[in-house]
């Protein structure tokens, strides 16, 4: 059996920062998690839970690293569609992020489990409105837009080291 894997945007609500990520589409998962370390590595800003959630393993045991103390909040963007939601934070975790039945079942999205193409052609009316800005640019494309410069900044930097590297050589 293979692993379906989407590629989402996740927005960091409190610096309005996009990354990318390989999300996990787990049909076995309750709800959607993040690995503690993928959390600490980006710097998302965690939310501690009033009181922990104990996690129960396919198997029925309990989760050795413990219990779900924190969750982040998030806009999850894919194909056009924009998400707030919360994530529950725990450690051990293969993936960085994983959506599990509650995202699942909100999205009901066409899933093609042999060649892992995905359509989302059957979201709530609200999904990709609700938390649209009213105007101007989301964090995300402005981050987009960041890297690209950041991207071409760099390959000028690095091309003039070239030139000045052959006129020296000469």
């Amino acid at each position: 059996m293979r692993e379906v894997t989407i590629k989402i945007g996740l927005e960091r609500l409190d610096m309005q920062e996009g990354i990318t990520v390989e999300a996990l589409l787990d049909s076995g998962a309750t709800g959607l998690v993040m690995s503690s370390e993928f959390a600490r590595k980006k710097r998302f800003k965690l939310k501690k839970l009033e009181r922990p959630m104990q996690v129960r393993n396919v198997d029925g045991s309990f989760n050795r690293e413990g219990p779900i103390e924190n969750t982040v909040e998030v806009n999850v963007y894919y194909k056009g569609h924009i998400e707030r939601t919360e994530i529950d934070v725990i450690g051990g975790q293969k993936w960085g992020v994983i959506l599990g039945m509650l995202w699942l079942a909100r999205h009901n999205p066409e899933i093609n489990w042999k060649t892992g193409e995905i359509k989302m052609t059957r979201c709530p009316e609200e999904c990709g409105k609700q938390w649209r800005p009213v105007q101007g640019k989301s964090g995300w494309e402005k981050q987009r837009k960041k890297q690209r410069k950041g991207k071409k900044k760099r390959k000028r930097r690095k091309n003039r080291k070239r030139e000045k590297q052959w006129r020296l050589g000469k």
